[in-house]
């Protein structure tokens, strides 16, 4: 396999600045995170290698793509594999590059502008080599893993059924052990399996024999009474195959079982939490795709004697596009940095390969669920806002706004819906502090106990800075003094009020961001990094601005869903006073971070 990249071993921390869920609790200095100005020569050129790859290799088939071209998808994975992108993570010995989790982000990012052909790719890559390389024996390893690698097999993962979606675990899938016990006979039905007309190695969920939970197995697609369905007509992604996938008396060698017996949910889920974080990533790239052609179509689109990038809705419009990317990377790059470390300390402290890699990366259950929920709905206000810059041409199937618009959608169902992820991002969170793994509601009465004694940020004290991390910390005591309330109100039925869950969630989601986007401009400006620092301050600005308001207003929601009477006036407002903030002129500023855009042309922050 020609090797593409230098592999260096990188240098880094092995203790990351804080636990999952617990940015609720803790102030970050600039120092402890990552942000995506860091990324060193090898890193930046692993991610314009994918870049090149896509606009060379790929981006000339979209319409193909679109068209089920026959073997067009496969052939462009295999070429990727012949160049080493599809074992960017995979360790050398099993023909990989060894890269970190943070490279292999940044790589998916570049990979994610590639519409179909980055679903066939992430879904390769991630959830149909993960489980084998995580969870698999040293047998399993070497048998497949090297093949994944390096494209001469594929990979497809097979868990959703027609009646078990979300409910993974209500799969009917069976596998059934031999008398003589070498082989499991499987029957079922899977559906939506991404890359399932070429996959040649599927990672299966079943049951065996009358177990409650399911359990995992690595099944080879040519072996007898595989049968599948045609391609699935889809909204969108209509490049990638999809397809349903019968299991008809289908002998498993009791060797390819993956894992543990019983142990298949629990590796769909930690899975599943990697692919959430990852695809947070993914959507970086389409959103850079579709910022660059917007810009490009209004600075050459003319109406009444106007470029249309000379409208000021327009330049709203593309404003709130770079701000929604500039903090989605701001977030998923401190995640991911935080996630390796903890990847590496726990390598260090004598776990597997695997195991660190899975344990890593669920720690932080709560920031991977909120990360895939901001970034699939900012990638699809930023196609929508495409679609409108475009105008009618923007309705045309022959204009880029289409395809991007389309294949947008799935995000915010793939990897559990958003509606799920927003659910998971609380109940992970109290799970944490209900087993003391973080000191969630410790600090959280504490906040409720002196609710009076609350004060709103003067902004006329302290430096720039100093007021943006006060407001930050007013909004953290904003979410902690409603979990106690919410818990003791509604005890185990909490689980069924769904719609105070997703206020929490979205307050949480909404303020990891905004600190996230505040910890990077201050860290560019602490540094040096950036000679137009004034923009980036523009950006934090309106982001703080909005993230606040739309805090206060999840807040205000979930309290008049619950409290009544003195309750529902003192939590009011103690919310009013921690969310009060000072009003910037967000137009102008908004006029000068899209003016950057129109003048560079492309996305450059």
């Amino acid at each position: 396999m020609p090797h593409l990249f230098i592999n260096q071993n990188i240098e880094m921390e092995t203790k990351a600045a804080i636990r999952g869920g617990e940015f609720l609790l803790k102030e970050v200095s600039v120092d402890e995170v990552f942000i995506p100005e860091e990324f060193d020569e090898e890193q930046q050129m692993i991610a314009e290698s994918c870049v090149d790859f896509v606009e060379t290799e790929v981006a000339p088939h979209f319409n193909d793509l679109d068209e089920h071209a026959e073997g067009l998808m496969a052939s462009l994975l295999k070429k990727a594999g012949e160049l080493g992108l599809l074992g960017i993570s995979i360790p050398e010995e099993l023909d990989g590059f060894g890269q970190s989790f943070l490279t292999s982000m940044k790589a998916n990012e570049s990979i994610g502008s590639a519409y179909s052909f980055s679903v066939a790719f992430m879904a390769h890559t991630g959830i149909g080599t993960l489980p084998i390389l995580y969870y698999g024996n040293d047998e399993q390893h070497q048998k497949y893993i090297p093949d994944l690698a390096t494209g001469e097999k594929l990979a497809a993962y097979c868990l959703t059924e027609p009646n078990a979606g979300s409910d993974a675990n209500a799969g009917k899938t069976k596998a059934v052990l031999t008398e003589d016990g070498k082989h499991y006979i499987m029957n079922g039905q899977k559906m939506w399996i991404t890359n399932g007309g070429f996959a040649d190695t599927l990672t299966v969920f079943a049951k065996i024999d009358n177990d409650r939970v399911l359990s995992a197995f690595i099944v080879e697609a040519d072996w007898e009474g595989i049968t599948m369905n045609p391609e699935e007509h889809k909204m969108g992604i209509k490049g990638s195959s999809t397809r349903q996938i019968f299991f008809n008396d289908v002998k498993v060698p009791v060797e390819n079982l993956l894992g543990r017996r019983g142990e298949g949910f629990r590796i769909a889920l930690n899975i599943l939490h990697i692919g959430r974080i990852k695809l947070g990533a993914t959507v970086i790239g389409g959103m850079r795709r579709a910022i660059n052609n917007s810009v490009t179509y209004a600075n050459e689109r003319k109406q009444f004697n106007m470029f249309l990038s000379e409208f000021g809705a327009i330049k709203h419009k593309m404003a709130e596009q770079i701000i929604k990317m500039f903090s989605t990377e701001s977030a998923v790059y401190r995640a991911s940095k935080d996630m390796q470390d903890t990847i590496e300390g726990f390598k260090t402290e004598g776990k597997t390969y695997g195991q660190a890699n899975i344990e890593g990366v669920a720690e932080y259950e709560p920031e991977c669920a909120m990360l895939k929920v901001f970034g699939s709905e900012s990638l699809d206000y930023i196609v929508d806002e495409m679609v409108q810059i475009y105008g009618g041409m923007g309705f045309s199937a022959e204009a880029p706004a289409d395809r991007s618009y389309r294949d947008s959608r799935i995000n915010r169902i793939f990897e559990g819906t958003n509606e799920i992820n927003r659910l998971i991002a609380v109940d992970a969170t109290m799970k944490k502090g209900m087993k003391h793994k973080i000191d969630l509601f410790e600090a959280a009465n504490e906040i409720l106990n002196n609710l009076d004694k609350l004060e709103s940020v003067n902004v006329t004290e302290g430096d720039y800075y100093e007021s943006k991390h006060a407001y930050v910390n007013n909004l953290k005591k904003a979410v902690l003094m409603l979990l106690p309330v919410i818990q003791d109100t509604f005890k185990r039925q909490l689980v069924h009020e769904e719609e105070v869950m997703m206020n929490i969630s979205d307050m949480m989601m909404n303020l990891y961001l905004l600190e996230s986007t505040l910890l990077r401009v201050e860290k560019m400006d602490k540094h040096n990094m950036k000679s137009d620092i004034s923009l980036y301050k523009d950006i934090l600005d309106v982001f703080t601005q909005d993230m606040t308001a739309e805090i206060y207003k999840s807040g205000f929601d979930a309290i008049g869903s619950f409290a009544e009477g003195e309750k529902k006036d003192s939590l009011t407002n103690a919310l009013h006073t921690l969310t009060k903030s000072y009003s910037v002129n967000v137009k102008e500023a908004r006029r000068r971070i899209s003016a950057k855009l129109i003048d560079d042309g492309v996305y450059k922050f």
